[in-house]
């Protein structure tokens, strides 16, 4: 019998499967089905800064010319603030009675001016742990990267000094020195970084010549960059680490396993072919431990990470010569 059992921010899980924070985690009817279904934890969907943000924006262009004054407006705003708020709490209150494991709450933030006072909130509704979905473009050109990076540093130091429950940062690997701010990251008040985020990127319509979007979902060939910096940096982090992008199957969780991933979260495989593929991962997991006379996770989590290999150019080399030079 495979023990899949897993610590992750402290938080003591069945597996290292959890469902990532999206549109299918915002409703109690499919937070119950995906625990039904064999997930270890869910994170919620985010709460946005730019989300109350645009719906002040909406409402303040119906508004009326007599309206419009400044202590009106400033209750307005306050209003929307706190409906905006009052339902993502009562959405964790009532996951926390529906479920039984645990309740990730997620902020997707790019300031560190409001969100201790909605961490504090969301601690207080009873969430076992929050997510900082952090991502700074780096667009402002009078900023230097050690700007960038100290956003992140500030909004981490702001929420962790309102809340004792755990917090994760989800990062992209957008900055100049990701190793460094990887290591740095890990040993300040968070618990555990997910690498890494998949953004909304855009794309051109050369027929209409316009803007598009592109892809929403991810392909399970995007998680090998999560891959290739879980084994860069698994045994020099202070923190967990989790994956996230581009896992749609066992085989790929074995993998971010074997680097030395403690979980891992999985979004677009639950749209592409619903929740009864979380089954048949764990199935896969267990077989494949049993194959190899793994007992635990423990047993075989980190084996192939940066440390614990001697083929380091496989971690580290990022040319393509020896793979052209091979290629026939």
């Amino acid at each position: 019998m495979t023990n899949l059992s897993v610590t992750y921010l402290g938080l003591e899980l069945k597996n290292p499967i959890i469902a990532g924070s999206s549109g299918l985690t915002n409703s109690i009817e499919n937070l119950k089905a995906l625990e039904e279904a064999g997930v270890a934890a869910v994170v919620l969907k985010s709460i946005f800064e730019e989300e109350i943000y645009l719906e002040f924006a909406h409402e303040f262009r119906k508004l009326g010319p007599m309206d419009n004054n400044l202590e009106f407006l400033d209750y307005y705003d306050y209003q929307i603030k706190k409906d905006n708020l009052k339902n993502y709490l009562s959405l964790i209150t009532e996951a926390k009675k529906a479920l039984t494991i645990p309740v990730i709450a997620s902020i997707n933030c790019t300031t560190a001016q409001e969100w201790a006072f909605f961490a504090k909130k969301v601690e207080d509704a009873g969430a076992d742990a929050i997510e900082l979905n952090v991502f700074v473009l780096p667009t402002n050109l009078t900023q230097t990267s050690e700007d960038n990076e100290s956003m992140y540093f500030d909004i981490v130091s702001r929420v962790s000094s309102k809340i004792k429950i755990p917090i994760s940062l989800k990062i992209s690997s957008y900055f100049s020195n990701l190793g460094a701010v990887i290591r740095d990251l890990s040993f300040s008040e968070i618990k555990g970084l997910v690498l890494f985020n998949k953004f909304y990127s855009p794309d051109v319509d050369i027929h209409e010549q316009k803007i598009t979007g592109s892809d929403v979902l991810s392909k399970d060939t995007d998680y090998k960059l999560s891959l290739r910096w879980i084994a860069l940096m698994a045994n020099r982090v202070n923190s967990d680490l989790s994956a996230s992008t581009g896992i749609h199957d066992w085989e790929t969780i074995v993998k971010m396993l074997l680097v030395g991933a403690t979980t891992v979260q999985i979004v677009s495989a639950l749209y592409k072919d619903g929740f009864s593929i979380i089954p048949s991962l764990i199935q896969g997991i267990s077989h494949w431990m049993e194959l190899n006379g793994y007992e635990s996770l423990a047993d075989f989590r980190g084996k192939l990470s940066l440390d614990n290999t001697t083929n380091l150019a496989e971690f580290e080399r990022v040319q393509f010569m020896r793979t052209f030079g091979e290629h026939k």
